[in-house]
């Protein structure tokens, strides 16, 4: 059984020999791979032949698109510099101040080269993998958007002194967004990701006023034409997990910051599916083996044998090759 067929029988319930296994690798692929982080995120030949490298060396179940957060805010007209072996770094933001929202236009893919070479990476990755591997493309949520394009300090304030314009931000980021999720679709993606990290920071209520109805859009675009929809938002979701499962999302990942999966498992309808919630750092780098396996069995068991295995966020550069090995192994080791 395959990564991809593993991973859709798995979502729609059907039987599978285990759960998939999807590790989130960006900086320890490219560390792995000898990749200067800047070509990881900047050339995608780099980005796919060193996800399919380690996808191969450590046996997971996809492959994905994600580096950086700034494809989007870079074609919107934030600067964004890339260090040679460090994290993007923001230059300058396109709306320091409110007024500047009337720069934000909706994007059409074609006309920016880093949304161009989104499509190209999973057009590559389509050629290379076909239907063997689940190819995960990726958009940014409109709030993490916006905050990419305006500040994270200033977009909390928007909710309370600007919500009008900060609605219209958000409503041409989604447009942009749905447009983008086309694109990578047709060009072979099976699933769309939504990074939208900063909505734990926000209060259930603003996410359901502003945010909610806008990634619902952004789900059901993806589920219309025929792709899966994968859901990121880190840090403690707690409180915002139930609105996170009705976005509609066939993933639903899950940080090592909240504390139990299984109060939302009743939640989730017969499609949907948690992935998580190992912690990266204090478990899969620094733990015991006897640790991650009990993480990865502690999961199992909070999600009734419908989580994808996961940590909660990125695998750290800093995890060794030998410990992200024995972490494929436990993780192949259950059976479904």
């Amino acid at each position: 059984m395959n990564g991809l067929q593993r991973t859709l029988d798995f979502l729609d319930g059907r039987a599978v020999d285990r759960p998939p296994f999807h590790p989130i690798l960006m900086r320890f692929a490219a560390k792995y791979s000898g990749v200067n982080y800047r070509d990881f995120c900047l050339n995608y030949h780099d980005k796919c032949n060193t996800n399919l490298r380690c996808a191969s060396d450590f046996s997971y179940d996809w492959v994905n698109v994600m580096s950086d957060a700034y494809a989007e805010a870079a074609s919107f007209g934030t600067r964004i510099s890339y260090p040679l072996n460090s994290l993007p770094v923001v230059e300058a933001l396109l709306i320091n101040d409110i007024q500047d929202i009337d720069k934000l236009r909706p994007l059409k893919v074609n006309d920016h080269p880093r949304l161009v070479s989104r499509i190209d990476e999973i057009s590559y990755y389509k050629k290379l993998v076909g239907d063997s591997q689940f190819i995960c493309g990726w958009v940014e949520g409109p709030l993490a958007e916006y905050c990419d394009v305006r500040d994270l300090s200033a977009a909390c304030l928007d909710f309370y002194e600007h919500p009008e314009a900060l609605k219209k931000a958000l409503e041409i980021i989604t447009e942009s967004a749905i447009n983008f999720i086309e694109a990578q679709i047709l060009a072979g993606a099976h699933c769309i990701g939504i990074g939208d990290a900063v909505c734990s920071l926000i209060s259930p209520d603003l996410y359901n006023e502003y945010i909610l109805p806008l990634e619902i859009a952004l789900v059901d675009h993806a589920h219309s034409l025929g792709a899966k929809v994968k859901l990121h938002i880190c840090g403690n979701t707690t409180a915002i997990l139930p609105d996170m499962i009705r976005t509609g999302a066939d993933i639903v990942d899950v940080d090592h910051l909240v504390v139990s999966m299984d109060n939302f498992l009743p939640l989730l309808s017969a499609n949907q599916v948690f992935s998580g919630n190992s912690d990266p750092v204090s478990v899969i780098q620094n733990g015991t083996l006897d640790q991650v396996e009990a993480s990865v069995q502690s999961c199992y068991a909070a999600t009734k044998g419908r989580g994808i295995v996961s940590a909660g966020c990125e695998i750290t550069p800093e995890t060794t090759v030998e410990r992200l090995l024995a972490y494929s192994a436990i993780a192949h080791r259950l059976k479904a």
